[in-house]
């Protein structure tokens, strides 16, 4: 059986080649109106003029509130929801340029793992019909060469093959996502967004799961696009992490550098927000209370759309948006007063 093997050193990192390139991504979500004949009355501007990369071998995360368009943002870079406007390059092929069956025979390289673990899988599949669910689709592995693959993937999750005909219902939440992610191992791809895979999990799971994520990205040269709100946990497994807030990206930079030295108000905030075990550090430090509700992606205020709720405000940011651009080496914000 042919298996993937492990990445060159140093293909995570900062300069290493590009993956996947996301230029003025949109995803606007029509609001209609009408008892006999709808008319589009707005949009919902789920995702709002997006700019990253990628680059093979790394993890990028992708963090925000509620509601800013992380998953969206995913789901639109995987073309599971066709974007608005924008362009997607991986691995040198536009993928909004792609339809049919060149999409379909495409999406084998890049995979997804869902937040929910209890509705992300079929009850009335088995664990081995669900992880073969991708081969067969594709094409790939035929009778016994199928069932060896199925074994290996997981044992790989760190699920006993022995539990192939075991039904979801028979696992832990845990073992669950171990499914998922099974799944989406199952088809060999280079790049995987995991949309928040650990939030449904009790804490003590959530560090054997990212722990496994870190350990197969390893064994299998994978990328990662890892969407989650919690900061600590985008800390401990990325390179490089994006911030969202409202469908625009505010900052994005190294890990280290982002938590070390945020440069916009809204990082700011969010990092103030994550608890310190050092009790003396924790009473000590600043706290950053933003005030206000998150404006309805319907109706964005014009200008910086957290000028609502930024405590360094001024009269620029109501009037004109932001540029987005490299403030520091490797280190790009959205903001006026940086």
């Amino acid at each position: 059986m042919t298996t993937q093997t492990a990445p060159t050193a140093g293909s995570n990192a900062p300069g290493g080649q590009t993956l996947v390139k996301v230029n003025g991504l949109k995803m606007y979500f029509p609001v209609t109106a009408g008892l006999f004949i709808q008319k589009k009355i707005a949009d919902v501007r789920a995702v709002d003029g997006l700019d990253f990369e990628v680059k093979k071998g790394e993890t990028l995360g992708l963090v925000g509130e509620s509601g800013c368009g992380k998953s969206t943002t995913g789901r639109a870079v995987l073309q599971l929801y066709r974007p608005t406007a924008g362009t997607i390059d991986f691995d040198g092929t536009q993928l909004t340029e792609l339809k049919g069956a060149d999409l379909r025979r495409f999406r084998r390289r890049m995979q997804m793992i869902f937040q929910d673990p209890y509705s992300s899988l079929n009850p009335r599949m088995s664990v081995g019909q669900i992880i073969g669910e991708p081969m067969a689709i594709h094409g790939l592995y035929k009778g016994a060469e199928r069932t060896e693959r199925i074994q290996y993937i997981m044992q790989a999750v760190g699920l006993n093959p022995l539990f192939v005909k075991r039904f979801p219902h028979e696992f832990s939440g845990g073992q669950r996502q171990r499914i998922g992610i099974g799944r989406a191992l199952a088809v060999e791809p280079d790049f995987i967004v995991c949309d928040e895979p650990v939030s449904a999990l009790d804490v003590s799971i959530q560090a054997q799961v990212i722990n496994l994520l870190e350990d197969l990205q390893q064994q299998f040269g994978l990328t990662y696009l890892f969407i989650a709100h919690d900061l600590a946990v985008v800390k401990h497994i990325s390179d490089r992490v994006a911030v969202m807030y409202l469908g625009k990206m505010m900052e994005l930079a190294d890990s280290r550098e982002l938590y070390d030295n945020p440069l916009h108000p809204y990082t700011k905030a969010l990092l103030s927000a994550v608890p310190i075990t050092d009790p003396e550090v924790e009473r000590k430090r600043e706290r950053i209370i933003l005030t206000g509700d998150v404006p309805s992606p319907l109706r964005p205020p014009p200008g910086c759309v957290f000028n609502t709720r930024c405590p360094i405000a001024v009269d620029e940011c109501r009037e004109r948006v932001p540029e987005w651009r490299e403030a520091e080496p490797g280190h790009w914000v959205a903001c006026h007063r940086v």
